[in-house]
């Protein structure tokens, strides 16, 4: 499945998330786009799953009728995400088109 990360999430998860084809969104050269316009560049280009630190992004876009499926961790600290790579790895292999999940990776760190 093609994955695509916003800007705040840490590149190295892109290790672990096997099986998948991953880019960012500064490798595209789309780090200038805006989160409405970000997600329709990742449909047209055949991403399945994005995801995102960006928490307001369900209340700055209308998440209905899309096919990618959205991802948001709760964090961009890769420490804190590390520690919840199951629940993270297993929001990416459960997305559905239009699906959105938020993955707590709280915590010290």
């Amino acid at each position: 499945m093609r994955v695509l990360f916003d800007q705040g999430t840490p590149a190295p998860l892109r290790h672990v998330l096997r099986g998948h084809e991953v880019e960012t969104a500064y490798e595209r050269g789309w780090s200038r786009l805006r989160n409405g316009e970000l997600i329709a560049a990742a449909e047209l280009a055949g991403f399945r799953v994005f995801v995102t630190t960006d928490r307001n992004l369900k209340y700055q876009q209308n998440l209905a009728c899309r096919q990618l499926s959205i991802v948001v961790l709760l964090s961009t600290s890769w420490p804190r995400i590390q520690r919840a790579l199951p629940r993270v790895v297993a929001a990416v292999d459960g997305s559905v088109a239009g699906s959105y999940h938020e993955v707590e990776v709280g915590g010290a760190g």
